[in-house]
């Protein structure tokens, strides 16, 4: 108990209401404010080579400030652990409006916005055809196809690029073809089409996507 002793000078612990493969959730309550909070508790001899990336969370975390992405409180850190204090861990506030909460695999560009990545990571179903073709190519873009997924899943209930075998899926992918249910409206059918263009030049921008009246 010792990691906790300084952790335990500001926050009140309580149950775990999260498990992960490296690191657990406790709701906890401030000491001096009573605000509750969710302490992300982590064991960094478990971490490992994935230590860096919590690293990178951090980072990221502590220079974000946006009513829809969860944030940062405090971290604590000690010979064996990471605690990460952040506002009560809910994916909806209380006016239902929608929370990130995880950057663990986050990157950061280099210089502008036109700089290029080369990190191939999250879940392949997600993924846009450049990054699993190990091709360099720019977050924005990349990151317009998986908000195109996420839309599909939301409006249809269903992955639009779905396979057991991942050569399979990594095939379907790379063809850009998905069923399209008739309950979908003409509007929403043509957003998908500008967000899930296999090229990615020819994928709707970031800025005309923020802008587009559907």
């Amino acid at each position: 108990m010792k990691d906790y002793d300084e952790l335990l000078k500001y926050y009140e612990l309580y149950e775990t209401i999260g498990t992960g493969g490296f690191a657990k959730v406790k709701l906890a309550c401030h000491v001096l404010t009573g605000e509750m909070v969710a302490i992300k508790i982590m064991d960094k001899n478990a971490l490992g080579s994935d230590l860096p990336r919590v690293k990178t969370e951090i980072d990221a975390l502590k220079s974000l400030r946006h009513q829809h992405i969860c944030q940062l409180y405090h971290v604590l850190e000690t010979k064996n652990k990471i605690f990460m204090v952040l506002e009560e861990n809910l994916l909806f506030d209380e006016n239902h409006k929608l929370k990130l909460i995880d950057f663990g695999l986050c990157a950061k560009p280099k210089g502008n916005k036109d700089y290029h990545l080369q990190t191939c990571c999250g879940s392949l179903a997600y993924a846009a055809p450049e990054l699993i073709q190990g091709k360099s190519y720019l977050g924005s873009e990349a990151d317009v196809w998986s908000m195109g997924i996420l839309l599909y899943v939301l409006m249809c209930g269903f992955l639009p690029f779905d396979d057991d075998n991942v050569m399979a899926l990594y095939k379907k992918i790379m063809r850009g073809k998905y069923e399209v249910p008739k309950w979908l409206s003409p509007s929403s059918i043509l957003l998908l089409q500008q967000m899930l263009q296999v090229d990615p030049k020819k994928r709707i921008s970031m800025r005309n996507l923020l802008n587009h009246p559907w």
